[in-house]
């Protein structure tokens, strides 16, 4: 690991370790995979985590290291709960989220970003402790989300994107800002996508009026 964090290449004058490099481009493979609603979205997200927590760590930003290590965790619960939730006609099923279900997740979001900057401040664990646990918290709220099924995980995504782009320009990773932008574009897709497909499927089911 040593090795690709201290080798990489220069584009546009900026220099992208080799582990950063790869990381990303695992993590973007992974939003085009879990559009497809395809169970290699959670090995890939295995690989990526692996090397964005030494990019992390060695960029100081403890919450976005960290947060890995807890992706690694619902990368594996995402992984089980797919093969339990697909159907042999339409895939993966997907649903919208009950109101129960959203309030959980702002909840979530809010409390967890609290505690989370807190405790990021306290250890000193970084230098940017709100932003750093907001992405921290909002992308294990998506995760989990996302292994449940709901089409919601992909409005908490544009949340973690809006947030990491600056951060990333601030803690000079220009490579990693730039496919948190690309995120964004593949994450409004996928919304769209994801709706669609449950759309196609609850038209289907007897007696369900499907909202648009």
């Amino acid at each position: 690991m040593d090795f690709l964090l201290h080798h990489g290449l220069t584009v546009f004058g900026q220099w992208i370790s080799t582990a950063e490099l790869a990381g990303q481009l695992c993590a973007l493979a992974v939003v085009f995979l879990a559009e497809r609603r395809t169970l290699w979205a959670w090995p890939v997200q295995v690989g990526a985590t692996v090397l964005l927590f030494a990019v992390y760590v060695s960029a100081h930003l403890g919450g976005l290291a960290a947060r890995q290590v807890a992706i690694l965790l619902i990368s594996i619960y995402g992984w089980w709960a797919w093969v339990r939730r697909r159907d042999p006609v339409y895939g993966v099923v997907v649903r919208r989220g009950r109101g129960v279900e959203r309030l959980a997740m702002a909840a979530l979001f809010g409390a967890g970003t609290l505690a989370m900057a807190l405790l990021l401040d306290a250890l000193d664990a970084s230098w940017a402790p709100w932003p750093d646990a907001a992405i921290f918290v909002g992308t294990l709220v998506a995760f989990g989300a996302q292994g449940l099924g709901l089409v919601e995980f992909w409005l908490v995504w544009l949340v973690v994107d809006a947030i990491g782009v600056p951060l990333q320009i601030r803690a000079h990773l220009w490579f990693s800002a730039a496919v948190y932008l690309v995120f964004a574009g593949l994450v409004i897709h996928g919304w769209w996508s994801w709706n669609r497909a449950r759309r196609n499927r609850e038209s289907h089911l007897p007696g369900t009026r499907v909202p648009r």
